[in-house]
């Protein structure tokens, strides 16, 4: 009789060895139909953390790409709106150009 693949999985984890764990299926892992019930618990707490783990890490790496693509985004924002002109109809940037001037107490340009 050929052992249960979670007997292969148990082994390695009893070893600490959590990457054979995982090739050998600890993410598909089902419990022995004879195993113990503590020895079924085991394998499937050690499934579901791992699962668990990946979940956070794959959630950390989206937020760490969104993050990067929003600041990139602001800095080219950024960059654009320096390099462009000024968006006001001329009358209102020469009023603009007079009051600055009146505050500081320089003469407008």
């Amino acid at each position: 009789m050929e052992a249960h693949p979670a007997h292969a999985i148990l082994a390695a984890l009893r070893e600490d060895d959590l990457d054979a764990a995982i090739e050998r299926g600890l993410l598909d892992a089902q419990p022995c139909p004879g195993c113990s019930e503590r020895c079924s618990t085991s394998l499937i707490e050690a499934r579901d953390q791992r699962r668990r783990a990946l979940a956070a890490r794959e959630r950390f790496r989206a937020r760490e790409t969104r993050l990067a693509r929003r600041a990139a985004e602001r800095d080219a924002a950024r960059s654009d709106a320096a390099r462009q002109p000024s968006s006001l109809p001329p009358a209102a940037a020469a009023a603009l150009a007079r009051a600055k001037a009146k505050a500081t107490g320089r003469p407008p340009r």
